[in-house]
């Protein structure tokens, strides 16, 4: 018995030897009596937890959660060996841009949900098992590899379901009108047809793309726990291979009215009205100062009828929608209750429009449905902006004034409309399509398949003109959304309107996070004015100090 104690003894100290454990005890003993801690195990406790294994993925686990509107999305859970235990470390749901109408879609939105919780159960499970969390790019290229072999094989399995289709395809122009014959002198005479594009074949939003998007954000989140610091400083030290010295938080753009095409009234351009703060504003100011905007254009419509504009209804996102016939309308309802409450437009704040003018194309004339019986072509199209512009100089910023096809008319809007006014193109779906020229940002959503690698590859190769869009289906866990914003190093970030318990959780967060930088310090005011985005090389930011 003896010399089996012994034998014990022996072994015991090898095994701790061999560990470096007399070491690591010596070395804490010896800090214990110089630091002298007023909590002698919090301290210890401390320093072994630093010495512990790094945390390794032991699970990923999804499930199916309800947004606002009753949609379906999918969000996924990460699991942690810590200390010796199983943690539940993180979880994150991303939207879809699809938003399912009628039996049938629905019943294709709940199909898509349940393949994305076999993805995250078993094939995500399987990769990412004993994976470092803080791997990110490592992660997202799985993933990624993952998606795109799917995405392959569904493509192949379409084009053989669709060979008539493709024939159809092949016809590369329409005409706008048909010929029509004029008679001169006893002659008749063809007018020239004029060749109109066809519409962009779009990609096929795969639904169960969201598995991705969710898991690639929990793992982020993931991270960010295991290192200690919040969301947008894990990001800013990924995008830039360490945590920056400042931080600059976004200028909000807050969407104030809907005057689109399902809204009532005529008037179908303007699907957004946007109010932009003067760089500098606090967050909080600029929402306060965006509420009571609207609050003044509500008095003014319902007492008045300002201008034959008529509210509508108030959109669970807090956007007005107005009844409107002509573009001037609600620019003038606008520019009115701005003079009201002594705001003045165009120094302090200005406005971006929101056209969607890819969803207004009327394919059987080869026009645009500027209003209800109003028809523009693309070139006359042009004139409406310039008009529009040169009566309201505090429009800085048209996103998606044309469809992609028109690449003549972007390049001549932009050269016409000089540097006052920048043009945004949506790049949510075709993140990798050529630049169009004249563009000067872009619009990118985070939804679907994208990654938080995607995303930081976004924003360095656009050399950060993008505004960050907010999904209007944003599910529970969207407080992320503004870490993202911050910790990309973006200058706008477009945040929707102001209600709805999701969309206001992104703004607190946002004010949170400037309050938070500027009390360690580190909050950085950035000085851009119109034009909101430049080619030109951009100067370092000013601290807070400096700008006093």
């Amino acid at each position: 018995m003896k010399m089996d104690y012994n034998k014990m003894r022996m072994a015991a100290a090898e095994y701790f030897r061999r560990n470096g454990v007399p070491a690591t005890l010596q070395r804490l003993l010896n800090e214990y009596f110089v630091h002298q801690p007023p909590d002698i195990h919090g301290y210890l406790a401390d320093c072994l937890l630093k010495l512990s294994t790094p945390p390794k993925i032991s699970d990923l686990r999804g499930r199916a959660v309800f947004l606002g509107n009753g949609q379906l999305i999918v969000e996924a859970e990460v699991f942690c060996i810590v200390c010796n235990k199983e943690k539940h470390m993180s979880s994150a749901a991303v939207a879809s841009t699809f938003a399912p109408v009628g039996a049938e879609e629905s019943q294709r939105s709940s199909d898509c949900v349940e393949t994305a919780l076999q993805w995250i159960h078993e094939p995500f499970r399987r990769l990412l098992l004993d994976q470092n969390p803080c791997d990110q790019s490592e992660i997202d290229q799985m993933l990624g590899d993952f998606f795109t072999s799917y995405r392959e094989d569904e493509k192949a399995r379409r084009d053989k379901l669709k060979a008539e289709a493709k024939e159809l395809e092949a016809v590369t122009l329409v005409p706008v009108t048909p010929a029509k014959e004029k008679k001169s002198k006893g002659k008749k005479t063809i007018v020239d047809e004029k060749l109109f594009p066809p519409p962009e074949l779009p990609e096929p939003v795969l639904l169960e793309g969201m598995a991705v998007g969710s898991v690639s954000l929990a793992v982020a989140k993931c991270g960010a726990e295991i290192k200690g610091m919040p969301l947008y400083k894990y990001i800013s030290a990924l995008k830039n291979q360490k945590e920056p010295a400042h931080f600059h938080v976004p200028v909000p753009w807050i969407t104030l009215l809907s005057c689109g095409k399902k809204s009532p009234g005529k008037l179908c351009l303007l699907e957004e009205i946007i109010l932009i703060s003067k760089v500098g504003h606090p967050v909080k100011q600029s929402v306060t100062l965006a509420f009571e905007l609207q609050k003044e254009m509500i008095r003014l419509m319902s007492t008045s009828g300002k201008g034959g504009i008529t509210l509508s209804s108030v959109s669970d996102h807090g956007v007005l929608r107005a009844s409107c016939d002509r573009l001037e309308q609600p620019l003038d309802l606008i520019t009115d209750a701005c003079r009201n409450l002594k705001v003045p437009l165009g120094v302090d704040v200005f406005l971006a429009l929101n056209c969607a003018a890819p969803k207004l194309m009327d394919y059987s004339k080869g026009k645009y449905e500027v209003a209800t019986g109003g028809l523009k072509s693309p070139d006359e199209l042009i004139e409406v902006y310039l008009n529009l512009t040169s009566k309201y100089p505090a429009v800085v910023a048209i996103i998606d004034p044309f469809r992609r096809e028109e690449a003549e008319q972007w390049e001549k809007l932009s050269s016409r409309i000089g540097i006052s006014c920048s043009l945004l193109s949506d790049i949510t779906h075709k993140p990798q399509d050529p630049v169009l020229p004249g563009v000067s940002g872009y619009v990118f959503r985070h939804a679907n398949e994208t990654t938080v690698s995607d995303i930081i590859h976004a924003t360095v190769s656009y050399q950060g003109a993008v505004v960050m869009d907010t999904m209007f289906s944003e599910s529970c866990s969207s407080e992320s959304f503004a870490d993202l914003a911050v910790g990309l190093g973006l200058d706008y970030v477009k945040l929707g309107g102001l209600g709805g318990a999701e969309t206001m959780a992104k703004y607190n967060r946002l004010t949170s996070i400037e309050e938070e930088l500027a009390q360690q310090g580190l909050l950085v005011c950035k000085e851009p004015e119109p034009p909101l985005f430049s080619k030109e090389p951009k100067e370092e930011p000013a601290t807070a100090e400096e700008t006093k």
